[in-house]
């Protein structure tokens, strides 16, 4: 399956962001990649494969993107703020261009996105969902990495802040934002093997619940190890659970 790609370079980051599309059909799906990876990484760990019968039979448009982990989470000698003035240019171009090109690519398209990653992607996904439920209907996090205080080393701004959704939901007020996201669903996948982080897992899940946020963490097994095979297992069964509550 060949994917249509294209390209931003924005001036802020040292490097083009990417994104390719796959499929010409079906519920857009925004894929964020892991901690190190790029949006290829998605079409090379066997992601693309194993949603495509999904992608074949129309079900969903996936659009495997770039984000800013390898530029700003991973990097452990780039100071605190300068990782967090990057999330929060990606979140800015996130919602300025690449969903404004995603719709358009859909047709002028009008209705929710879905957003999907797993580890920093995961993260990556609830932080959309989150700050964007005007544009984002639905997310799946598959053994996220969703809180990232430890990577800034007890540093606080509010580009941090308000890229975190377990420190600002809890003091997020009547508004617009909350009440659409009280219409939306997070699906949480956790995974049994080594390298999980299931303290994550739940306390974004409790922060959801607490703000009365749809959610649900789906615990596997034995064997369901922080790896590539876990994650081709769970999008597949979690995408269709997902889209039918649209």
């Amino acid at each position: 399956m060949t994917a249509e790609i294209a390209t931003w370079t924005p001036p802020w980051l040292d490097r083009p962001l990417q994104a390719g599309r796959y499929g010409h059909f079906g519920r857009p799906v925004v894929f964020f990649p892991t901690g190190g990876a790029d949006w290829l990484d998605c079409e090379r760990f066997g992601m693309v494969e194993a949603l495509a019968p999904l992608i074949e039979a129309g079900e969903i448009k996936l659009y495997s993107v770039d984000a800013v982990n390898r530029d700003a989470w991973t990097q452990p000698d780039l100071p605190p703020w300068r990782r967090a003035w990057l999330q929060a240019r990606y979140d800015e171009w996130l919602v300025e261009q690449l969903v404004p090109a995603i719709r358009r690519d859909c047709g002028g398209y009008e209705g929710p996105l879905l957003a999907a990653g797993a580890s920093l992607g995961a993260y990556q996904a609830l932080n959309a969902l989150c700050k964007h439920p005007q544009h984002f209907g639905a997310g799946v996090g598959m053994s996220g990495t969703y809180i990232l205080d430890r990577r800034v080393g007890g540093w606080w701004g509010p580009d941090y802040y308000f890229n975190q959704p377990v420190q600002y939901l809890p003091n997020l007020g009547d508004s617009a934002q909350l009440r659409a996201l009280r219409q939306r669903r997070f699906l949480f996948g956790l995974g049994s093997g080594p390298h999980e982080s299931p303290d994550y897992t739940w306390r974004a899940a409790d922060v959801l619940g607490a703000k009365g946020v749809p959610n649900r963490v789906e615990v596997w097994g034995q064997g369901s190890d922080h790896d590539w095979p876990t994650w081709r297992a769970m999008l597949p069964a979690f995408l269709p659970q997902l889209m039918r509550s649209l």
